[in-house]
């Protein structure tokens, strides 16, 4: 499964983590998933959405 929000579609970035000698090493930064159960059409579902996708769903009353 990927790290992926089913709702806005959002994946993992990728970056530097740098030391304090400022030498830079490649890392990952991972979404904020949450898995979360809706019901959609009168059946439960399971979402994994990252945290801004919650939010969003809240704001529009489907959570």
């Amino acid at each position: 499964m990927a790290r992926r929000c089913q709702v806005t579609g959002v994946g993992p970035l990728t970056g530097n983590t740098r030391s304090h000698a400022m030498n830079a090493s490649k890392r990952k930064f991972n979404v904020n998933l949450q898995k979360i159960r809706v019901v959609l059409d009168g059946r439960k579902v399971t979402l994994r959405v990252s945290a801004k996708g919650l939010k969003t769903l809240k704001l529009k009353g489907i959570v």
